[in-house]
């Protein structure tokens, strides 16, 4: 590939997650702006998500279809019979990745303590949750995979699309309650974790999972998701001390016990994906 096709593919690639920020933004306010004020943090989510879905489904169509003529597998597109089985796959990886980064705070006194809640409102909580995770989960993987990822990949090489994907995937979460360095640099790495997952043959499907699995994992546990608190009935969590360790207010990727955790994630997602070039 020449030079100049080279700087197309990461000019392609760039405009199309600042451009579907910026409408996302605008479908985001429009939205806002037409319904009631009075919004739970759930609700508010969900309107995030589904206009990112629709600007970012369609911009993968016209930047990555279209601009770059990528392939559905560069796009993540797989189908249903690699699709599923690396969706179960990616759910089940992103599940005990976040309970690690939980669990390893056990030395350091992180405990859950009864709240009186049930554990029957708990369940049906925890599954309303997975259900708001989904679309979320969706978005920010066409956002960052798919058209993002392929594009600088052919510009820039595979570890150079891995790393701006994730910083980008960074940036992103800048503005989140309690975030800090460290935070940026887990969820950067978490980034790194998500795109070799996509790398596999469930594409975006495996990257979502992986995704979900993370986000459920934590909430379901009590914990912060990226700084967002999501209560549940039955259990609270109290994470221990010190926060760089554990991630005090943001979570567990705040920690450095979440940075051995998704390290743990890096190389079970490049083993997963080498098994299955090899296959």
């Amino acid at each position: 590939m020449s030079i100049r096709e080279r700087i197309a593919a990461v000019s392609w690639s760039l405009a199309f997650v600042i451009l579907g920020y910026l409408l996302t933004t605008v479908g985001y306010l429009a939205a806002v702006w037409a319904l009631p004020a009075d919004r739970s943090l759930v609700e508010t989510s969900l309107l995030q998500a589904g206009a990112g879905l629709l600007v970012f489904g369609a911009l993968s169509w016209l930047v990555g279809r279209r601009a770059l003529g990528l392939s559905n597998r560069e796009l993540g597109w797989a189908p249903p019979g690699a699709g599923l089985p690396g969706f179960g796959k990616g759910l089940g990886l992103g599940l005990a990745v976040g309970a690690l980064a939980l669990g390893l705070g056990w030395p350091l006194e992180s405990r859950w303590q009864a709240d009186g809640g049930g554990f029957g409102p708990y369940l049906g909580r925890v599954l309303l949750l997975a259900l708001f995770f989904t679309p979320a989960a969706l978005f920010e993987e066409l956002a960052f995979r798919g058209v993002l990822l392929s594009g600088l990949t052919r510009g820039l090489g595979r570890l150079g699309g891995l790393l701006v994907t994730s910083g980008l995937f960074a940036v992103a979460h800048r503005a989140n309650p309690s975030v800090t360095p460290l935070a940026l640099g887990n969820i950067a790495l978490a980034g790194v974790f998500l795109g070799l997952t996509f790398l596999t043959r469930g594409g975006l499907w495996s990257a979502t999972g992986a995704h979900l699995g993370w986000n459920v994992v934590l909430a379901a546990l009590a914990a912060p998701v990226s700084g967002l608190p999501f209560e549940v009935p039955w259990i609270d969590f109290v994470p221990g001390e010190p926060a760089w360790m554990t991630g005090g207010s943001f979570g567990p990727e705040g920690g450095l016990l979440a940075s051995v955790a998704l390290g743990v994630g890096v190389v079970s997602a490049m083993r997963w994906s080498k098994r299955e070039e090899s296959a």
